[in-house]
């Protein structure tokens, strides 16, 4: 059975948006990981990232990257109201929503003048997200 066209253009704008938020999320972990110092492995910084309080304001995001996967994995096509409830969730974190996360905001917003490459997935970020319908 077919999609209808706004269907499978929900998928594929949440499908870009979730690859986005990715490298968001990589940039940022790279950043704070600078500034924590020595993590040692891989596996041992995989630990501190899931686990230690530096990195613990991250959980937001990695939390809502996670739903939305899981989400895109289901056989059920994402809907105009789901995907617009997932812009909200995440301007509420990068903003610009004035009922945002004002923790998850004060860090990100630090973290968002401390490197370019920050600067410019958060960019590819806000582009797609203009894209989705609220």
């Amino acid at each position: 059975m077919a999609l209808p066209d706004n269907e499978l253009a929900n998928n594929a704008k949440l499908t870009a948006l979730a690859r986005a938020l990715r490298d968001l999320h990589k940039q940022l972990i790279h950043v704070e990981t600078q500034y924590f110092g020595a993590v040692g492995s891989p596996l041992e910084h995989l630990q501190l990232v899931a686990n230690h309080p530096h990195f613990a304001w991250l959980q937001k995001l990695s939390g809502l990257m996670t739903q939305m996967d899981e989400r895109l994995d289901e056989p059920e096509p994402v809907t105009v109201a789901e995907a617009g409830a997932y812009r909200k969730a995440i301007e509420a974190l990068i903003g610009p929503s004035e009922n945002g996360d004002a923790e998850f905001r004060a860090k990100y917003n630090t973290l968002l003048h401390d490197g370019t490459e920050i600067v410019m997935a958060h960019g590819a970020v806000r582009k797609l997200l203009a894209d989705i319908a609220v």
